[in-house]
């Protein structure tokens, strides 16, 4: 395995790692005026996340440092050409922070009312856009010669990228429901369970619209399948996890939910990767996509790169580890939290 292909993996797993963790606290501010209806569930959901959700963020941000390191056409050929629906995004994860942060540092109920809304709106257009942005890609970006992206920002919200858009959102909305019955218990808990069946199945219904559709529009990404059937077992990765959320929330094992969940996301982003490879941004005209070879760094910079990098990860992983140790179990209200 060559350091492109190794590269390649570890920005995935960067990824992957940002889909499960962020996306929990991204579907759990999506949800909050349909989980949250007192001042009292508010808090407790604002609590729940309060712990993790600025090093959930650490995992996007290391994953476009690693972008920007090992390929850096790529980084700048897509943040450039996506570059209004990304300041979205930061806006809306700027709106999110400062929202939660600020809603209770004043007790009057039109201060946490403007701040309720930036929390949901900075949770749900990140939640929308990301997926439209893969969709984008998924489908093939016109780029010239230059590897520039030659489409304005409304050929960005094309049918296809929509609909991806939609199933992130609702992969995401997923997971705010595992992991809220997860952490609360009682009236809120229940609320959460009653909304997470008319999201899975709603999540379901894209996902096949989805198969089927990129099928008809990006019939490359089964090239991959095709000439290695055993990679098949990747996509059932998300199937089992699909299937496997809602009996676990049947039999009230709400960790088990929530990891069956993670492994859906998982899964549908091993997908797309696999069925992409060797490519990074697949274009209209294929001559022109941006792979892991025409794309990257020096071999010098990705060996450097990669070492820093066998120094860094696991630092993040430890502090993720022990941080969701330390606040493990059912989220309390107390005085000075959120």
């Amino acid at each position: 395995m060559d350091l492109n292909t190794v590269w390649f993996l570890l920005v995935g797993v960067l990824i992957i790692g940002y889909a499960i963790l962020d996306g929990f606290d991204l579907g759990v501010g999506s949800l909050y005026y349909l989980l949250g209806k007192t001042e009292e569930e508010k808090r407790l959901l604002i609590n729940a996340i309060g712990p993790f959700w600025d090093g959930n963020e650490v995992w996007l941000l290391t994953g476009g440092g690693a972008l920007f390191a090992a390929f850096p056409l790529v980084y700048a050929s897509v943040f450039s050409g996506f570059y209004l629906a990304m300041m979205l995004v930061l806006l809306g994860l700027i709106f999110r922070a400062v929202a939660i942060e600020y809603r209770n540092k004043v007790d009057d109920q039109a201060w946490q009312a403007r701040w309720d809304f930036l929390f949901f709106l900075g949770s749900f257009l990140p939640a929308l856009l990301f997926g439209v942005a893969v969709g984008n890609v998924a489908k093939g970006l016109p780029l010239d010669s230059a590897y520039h992206y030659t489409g304005g920002f409304f050929g960005l919200l094309n049918p296809y990228a929509l609909l991806l858009g939609l199933l992130g959102l609702f992969g995401f909305l997923m997971q705010g429901t595992t992991y809220t019955m997860l952490k609360t218990e009682g009236v809120l808990q229940e609320r959460a369970r009653g909304l997470f069946s008319r999201i899975w199945t709603i999540f379901v219904v894209l996902y096949v619209l989805a198969s089927l559709y990129t099928y008809l529009v990006a019939p490359a990404l089964f090239v991959n399948y095709s000439n290695l059937p055993v990679l098949d077992v990747i996509p059932l990765l998300a199937i089992l996890g699909i299937a496997l959320t809602p009996q676990a929330v049947k039999a009230a094992r709400y960790g088990t939910a929530f990891f069956a969940s993670s492994l859906t996301m998982a899964g549908m982003i091993l997908t797309l990767a696999v069925g992409m490879f060797p490519n990074w941004v697949p274009a209209v005209d294929p001559n022109l996509s941006l792979t892991i070879y025409n794309a990257s760094s020096s071999q010098l910079t990705l060996k450097t790169m990669l070492i820093i990098a066998l120094m860094g990860v696991p630092i993040v992983l430890f502090y993720t580890i022990y941080v969701y140790r330390v606040f493990r179990g059912k989220v309390k209200l107390e005085q000075d939290g959120y």
